[in-house]
């Protein structure tokens, strides 16, 4: 039977990994949905309702599947993680309440009007439904955000001493809600949400613009996915180069408020200046490849780099190393290459936003199956990126649960075997793949039968006319 800190650990990533994707396309599609929507109402055109039609059932799958899986995890707090409960539960169970009482409720109450209204209400009613979903779905992220930037960086609160239990007492809601790490969080995800999407859009879109204009197959509403494909560059040649430069400040604020993550996150075991920023790392002796924590490394690197990049600007600062930390350090090897693999990816996210705009602005968009390749293959890119960031954000932080105040192994149930955490973990592992591929099912079958043609939004529209509407025009 596995360590129950280890499972719980395992089970918690799991289940965190597989949930975040879905908020992720939630978040990322909801600017794009009061767009088209926005669009839809001024312009008249069929095209946006096209778009807003087929993308919305993309939201709303997304929408009920995360809102299944987060529920898990609010529940993993109790069965897996309640010593941590107990102690931190006066600051991060209000986030959490409010996220569920505020932020999903609004989404969800909207949801309705937003999927199955548009025929039933005036427009002004159904572009502020657009919005109040879209508000929903970002507060969700503010609330979970401030209670895990407040695992960071815990600021306004007190350790006391309850029925012999340590206990947070929140002493400052103001600086614990806002507290330095949480704008940094707040604004790389929403970010990274949305540039995400736009990949995604950009791919599929990619999909049918290739087997159109390069194979030269009959597309129907090949205006859409043009539509799309050039919506979608858009969108990514703002995110992307915000992406890199928004988390060159973020490095740099984890660098002097999480020393020991960053320190992992560049591989620095000794405190030293101008350290290099090591593009790539090995074990110098083959018996440590599996060793998260070896450290003797053979690196090629750029000379000052990691300095740079601590400092903000100068190759000869000094970076604190992982020896001279009280605690253990991190599994240095999963959040060094978590980091490089997000850190290139992110660069090859810009790379195609440019080589996009360069072929649109040829007039050759249409016809460049190069970047239609690399756009489909790079359309799922987006959800691995955010992916290996929280890794970093997440395992970087280890051995804490809370920063600096409790230890991971201290949060977990003191009752939890290891039978149990290993059954559970078991389950849970078989429930969400299956879970994935459900998803992954439902959606490839939304994406293959494509928007609605102009003549079945014709039938539809003409459907839903009010009665009082037929009665006037006869």
């Amino acid at each position: 039977m596995i360590d129950p800190v280890l499972a719980s650990r395992l089970q918690f990533a799991l289940t965190t990994i597989v949930h975040i994707i879905f908020p992720v396309m939630s978040m990322g599609l909801a600017p794009f949905l009061i767009y088209f929507t926005w669009k839809e109402i001024r312009t008249k055109q069929p095209v946006y309702e096209q778009l807003r039609r087929f993308w919305t059932r993309i939201f709303a799958v997304s929408f009920v599947v995360g809102t299944v899986t987060g529920l898990v995890l609010e529940f993993e707090f109790g069965t897996n993680f309640a010593a941590f409960s107990t102690t931190a539960g006066e600051l991060f169970g209000g986030p959490l309440a409010l996220e569920g009482m505020m932020a999903f409720m609004l989404e969800a109450t909207f949801l309705g009007i937003f999927v199955f209204g548009r025929d039933r209400v005036s427009d002004r009613l159904y572009f502020l439904s657009s919005i109040a979903v879209g508000l929903g779905t970002w507060l969700s992220a503010v609330w979970i955000l401030i209670a895990n930037s407040w695992m960071q960086t815990p600021r306004g609160f007190e350790i006391v001493v309850e029925n012999g239990q340590r206990i947070v007492k929140l002493t400052d809601p103001l600086a614990a809600y806002l507290n330095p790490r949480f704008p940094y969080m707040f604004i790389h995800m929403q970010n990274a949400a949305v540039e995400s999407v736009a990949l995604f859009m950009a791919g599929v879109a990619a999909y049918y613009v290739f087997r159109h204009h390069v194979w030269g197959y009959p597309i129907e509403h090949i205006d859409v996915w043009e539509k799309t494909l050039k919506i979608a560059l858009v969108v990514l040649l703002i995110t992307a180069p915000l992406q890199v430069i928004q988390g060159d400040e973020y490095a740099r604020h984890v660098s002097e408020t999480q020393p020991q993550k960053f320190a992992a996150m560049e591989a620095v075991w000794e405190t030293d200046s101008y350290v290099p920023e090591y593009i790539v790392a090995f074990p110098t002796d083959v018996n440590d490849l599996l060793n998260p924590r070896t450290k003797d490394l053979f690196g090629i690197g750029i000379p000052g780099g990691a300095s740079w990049l601590a400092s903000g600007g100068n190759p000869q600062a000094t970076i604190r190393g992982l020896d001279s930390f009280s605690t253990k350090a991190p599994p240095v090897a999963i959040v060094f290459w978590a980091f490089r693999i997000m850190v290139a990816l992110g660069f090859w996210f810009i790379l195609l936003a440019v080589w996009g705009a360069y072929r649109w602005w040829r007039g050759e968009l249409f016809e460049d199956d190069l970047l239609h390749k690399a756009l489909m293959a790079s359309s799922l890119l987006g959800f691995l990126a955010v992916e290996v960031g929280w890794i970093v954000t997440e395992v970087g932080r280890q051995p804490w649960v809370i920063q600096g105040v409790m230890k991971t192994s201290a949060g977990v149930s003191p009752s939890l075997t290891g039978a149990e955490a290993t059954f559970t973990l078991l389950g849970f592992v078989t429930g969400y793949i299956l879970l994935l591929g459900l998803y992954t099912y439902v959606i490839g079958r939304i994406i293959r039968a494509g928007p609605p043609s102009r003549d079945e939004l014709t039938q539809s529209n003409a459907a839903h006319v009010p009665e009082s509407e037929v009665m006037s025009s006869d």
